[in-house]
């Protein structure tokens, strides 16, 4: 591949709902440039973006791809980003990294979840934003009704504006007419025949060539004065939409069929016309790492180098590879650059860029292209790369909390030394992917955005590491305490020839305030007790608070006065003060009237209006406390309240089931409180039948 400077780059996230078509187009853009010469299938498994086994067995994106295409002496990098729920981390890093976003629209579908969620993830960015109504040769395909929803459910906050209509639709859909040249295509294995426009359709092009007329002169007077009059011509109007289109003041919708290849040069067209190279964004702020002073960086290629990370993955034969958007300078290999944010300095050894699985061998990379390294040593998903002459860091990539959580077993205890490392490895890959070794439970617990984001992982595990597991529901770290006061004599002796053991102890026990762990309280007078053996009854009862006394689970929120007892000159030890103190707490504690206790969160909900009493009944089933409701604008609500952990775990399946995908949800802890005694006993009785 040639070297192409900053004007000659388009960088273009492709968006949408799931099956919206978003890999076939890719697979059409890269057929038409001749970049492959055979038209795979998803459903094959034959397609140049989707090459990873797992995607090829699930027949679905979960991975953004890089695709570069030349086009008219122009370098197109195309990223195809997955469209399921699961793998939004993937949408999000594409989207940080182009000028540009084309959203798809299945003709027959029309808006879907997965695309609302990415629109709403856009208006959160500068990019420049368009639609692509795909799929125009399916049965019941409808174009109008697509540029309804679109104004409906996403509530556009530009002009939308069709730059292209269908000529038929269904088995009768063969091509467009291009409103801006008033020219009409029909297509031959994608390759576009001019054609003229129906006679059907004459009077809907003409209206809407006046629509795009008045929406490219905008506010600008002259351009105005010239619209009235009729005098704007072609190259007013193209010079215009461009800039609008760049602004987000003019969204414009575009029409095709990537399966059928009908559309698709047109669209590239459009692509390389109307929408910005990575130069038309004048510099990005990035901060010095130790002062935090704001620098500014600009696409010059003269300038340091400064890159982005926004994607990581592993190759069986190159290793780990690291694929990242230059910023600034002319990034070459042989090379060293420095990871700021981990204070390291990373060696580039060659530049690469991918095409799918296959790869090729570059001399430079200028400001705005995406190319991948290779074996870094340090450098993450997320990380700046920039030359050592000017430290700076480039804002990290905003990532979604997971929120799913399962514990992980290995089916075979050989594998549990392996785990650690294979997922260290998945965490590199996947930046939603959290592990956590829970201490209290001592499980190895791991959250994701979904439940199938979450299989996928384990599937890699098996594939890439050797490693099989299975996902179980998380034990709850329950506690134990206690709610009256009681006091305790225990005397452990033990006499088997030679030195016994002897120790002695009354204890007192009663309840502190839950915010409150342990409190122990020497109240030894007269030196009943040596001082030497005090610390050894407040070992024996924090051991005995460790393995609980109703289920195994840990006692917090007690406090214990040790205020009497006996020694023996000589068999009385550290060890045994140890076990007549642990003795004696689990047999006081169950006079105390002992409870369990269980994690209770703060949890915000943001749906849909039309799904809150839904959400808020479902919330009182699952034990919640309802706070409060927020209106937050554009017809959402928020929902506050406070919710068993033990109600929660399934809680984003749930909820994507009531608000069919359009709910979001966070949770953090916020305190303990007691198990109501009919859900506290079948927890107990499991927990000790496990025991047995």
């Amino acid at each position: 591949m040639k070297r192409y400077d900053t004007a000659h780059i388009r960088n273009v996230g492709l968006f949408g709902h799931g099956s919206s078509g978003k890999t076939t187009l890719t697979e059409a853009m890269l057929f038409d440039t001749k970049a492959i010469d055979r038209f795979g299938k998803v459903t094959a498994g034959s397609t140049t973006s989707d090459f990873d086994p797992d995607e090829i067995r699930k027949g679905i994106s979960l991975f953004t791809t890089v695709l570069p295409v030349e086009y008219r002496d122009m370098k197109l990098n195309i990223l195809d980003s997955p469209g399921f729920l699961d793998f939004v981390s993937q949408v999000k890093s594409a989207m940080r990294v182009v000028e540009s976003g084309l959203f798809l629209v299945s003709a027959v579908g029309g808006v879907e979840v997965g695309l609302e969620r990415v629109w709403k993830f856009s208006c959160e960015t500068n990019i420049a934003r368009a639609f692509f109504i795909n799929m125009m040769d399916k049965e019941n395909a409808d174009f109008d009704k697509c540029i309804d929803e679109i104004n409906k459910d996403l509530k556009v906050d530009g002009e939308l504006i069709p730059l292209q209509l269908p000529i038929g639709r269904g088995d009768s859909f063969i091509g467009v007419v291009d409103l801006l040249k008033k020219s009409a295509y029909a297509f031959e294995d994608g390759k576009p025949i001019e054609i003229d426009i129906p006679e059907d359709m004459e009077d809907i092009v003409e209206e809407y060539v006046e629509k795009i007329a008045e929406a490219a002169a905008g506010d600008d007077e002259k351009l105005m004065e010239k619209f009235f009059e009729g005098e704007l011509t072609p190259e007013d109007i193209t010079r215009s939409l461009l800039g609008e289109i760049t602004e987000g003041r003019v969204i414009p919708v575009l029409c095709g069929s990537s399966d059928k290849n009908i559309g698709i040069t047109n669209l590239m067209d459009f692509i390389i016309d109307f929408l910005p190279d990575p130069g038309h964004f004048k510099e990005i702020k990035g901060l010095k790492p130790e002062t935090e002073e704001e620098i500014l960086i600009h696409p010059d290629p003269s300038e340091p180098v400064s890159a982005l990370v926004f994607k990581t993955t592993t190759d069986p034969y190159v290793g780990k590879l690291s694929v990242l958007r230059v910023y600034s300078g002319t990034l070459k290999p042989d090379i060293e650059l420095l990871n700021p944010g981990k204070e390291t300095n990373e060696k580039i050894s060659s530049l690469m860029i991918f095409r799918g699985k296959d790869h090729e061998v570059i001399d430079q990379a200028s400001p705005g292209d995406i190319v991948t390294l290779a074996k870094l040593s340090v450098t993450g998903t997320s990380d700046t790369l920039c030359d050592k002459s000017r430290p700076v860091e480039i804002p990290r990539i905003d990532f979604p909390d997971p929120l799913m959580s399962m514990s992980v077993y290995p089916k075979s205890k050989s594998d549990e030394d392996k785990l650690g490392n294979a997922l260290s490895k998945i965490l590199e890959e996947d930046p939603t992917i959290k592990v956590n070794r829970d201490k209290m439970t001592k499980e190895t617990v791991i959250y994701g955005i979904g439940e199938l984001h979450l299989n996928i992982v384990m599937e890699r595990l098996k594939r890439k590491f050797g490693l099989e597991a299975d996902l179980k529901t998380p034990k709850i770290p329950y506690k134990e305490t206690l709610k009256s006061k009681t006091q305790i004599e225990h005397k452990y002796k033990k006499q088997s020839g030679g030195r016994g053991q002897y120790g002695h102890v009354y204890l007192e026990l009663e309840p502190l305030p839950r915010d409150q762990e342990f409190e122990f309280v020497d109240k030894i007078v007269g030196g009943v007790i040596p001082k030497n053996f005090i610390p050894s009854v407040e070992k024996g009862v924090k051991r005995a608070m460790e393995e609980g006394f109703l289920a195994g689970f840990p006692v917090t929120s007690v406090r214990v006065k040790l205020f009497d007892g006996s020694y023996h000159t000589v068999d009385s030890s550290d060890i045994a003060f140890q076990i007549a103190a642990s003795m004696a707490f689990k047999k006081g504690a169950h006079k105390a009237t002992p409870i369990l206790l269980e994690p209770i969160m703060d949890v915000e909900v943001v749906v849909p209006e039309s799904f809150m009493g839904d959400c808020i009944g479902d919330l009182n089933s699952k034990r919640g406390r309802i706070l409060g409701m927020d209106p937050l604008g554009d017809g959402m609500q928020s929902i506050k309240a406070k919710v068993p952990l033990s109600e929660m775990l399934r809680y984003s399946i749930d909820l994507r089931s009531l608000t069919q995908g359009k709910g979001e949800f966070a949770m953090k802890f916020s305190f303990y409180e007691e198990v109501p005694s009919q859900i506290a006993e079948p927890i107990i009785a499991e927990a000790n039948k496990s025991d047995e």
